[in-house]
């Protein structure tokens, strides 16, 4: 609940696979956070999740200055008063934790990208992955579906691997196939767990421009720890994961909307 004469604002970040919502002080404190898969009724998940994040706030929407909206569906959100791209709202919320110049990895559901950030928060460049390795997210959801498990479980599964089987394709419609076959030629589905953790990580880190020290913001690393894990051991660069990594674009759509 906010004191009086204090100031809040939203921030909702409509992505391809979850639409996240976060309430935060002027401070960047976050008072209220709700998160949902997105189903395709992109208004209508946005609405639902914004007013959870609210209740969690113990808020109403009359109480905020304003709402900030980004990501894939951003153009959906009702009553948006700011709008910005996913690369500016990610970087806006990563230095709200890390407020130095950084490299900072952002892995959601649709398109990663490597971008640099300056030592006072300025979003300077954002690199992507090639075209056809767009749907990382997305991919890892597939691979769960095709080894039987909750998307929540293929982390545990990865674990109690000893190496990872090769999944090497960059498209991502195609590495949902590479799994099949995997698994027809006697992988376990452990090894082919760990062998996807692996073929996002290698996705990534072909973008190039990793420098020290490397902060890993999104849903991917949220749900997906190895992910960061072998992003590490590929680039040789030890990397940390922002707090709350799947709230770091709509903190900063809250952050934006405050200015």
């Amino acid at each position: 609940m906010l004191e009086q004469g204090a100031r809040a604002a939203a921030g909702v970040d409509v992505g391809t696979e979850c639409v996240k919502a976060v309430v935060a002080g002027a401070d960047g404190r976050i008072l209220g956070r709700a998160v949902a898969p997105t189903r395709g009724y992109f208004q209508a998940c946005s609405y639902e999740v914004l007013t959870a994040a609210l209740d969690d706030a113990q808020l109403q929407q009359a109480d905020l200055a304003g709402i900030g909206a980004t990501g894939f569906a951003m153009n959906c959100v009702r009553d948006a008063t700011t709008t910005a791209t996913e690369a500016c709202c990610h970087a806006l919320g990563a230095y709200h934790h890390a407020p130095y110049a950084m490299t900072l990895v952002d892995i959601g559901g649709r398109d990663p990208h490597v971008m640099h950030v300056a030592g006072d928060g300025r979003r300077l460049d954002a690199h992507g992955v090639r075209r056809c390795a767009v749907g990382i997210g997305s991919f890892l959801m597939f691979a769960a579906r095709h080894l039987d498990i909750a998307p929540s479980g293929l982390q545990e599964l990865a674990a109690a691997a000893s190496a990872p089987a090769p999944v090497s394709s960059y498209c991502s419609v195609f590495s949902a196939s590479e799994v099949l076959e995997r698994l027809r030629e006697g992988a376990t589905r452990e090894e082919i767990a760990l062998g996807c953790m692996h073929s996002v990580a290698e996705r990534i880190v072909e973008i190039g421009g990793f420098t020290h020290p490397l902060v890993v913001c999104g849903g991917v690393v949220e749900y997906f720890p190895g992910v960061l894990h072998a992003i590490q051991e590929l680039s040789g660069i030890e990397a940390r994961a922002v707090p709350d990594a799947i709230y770091t674009g709509a903190l900063g759509a809250a952050l934006k909307a405050l200015q």
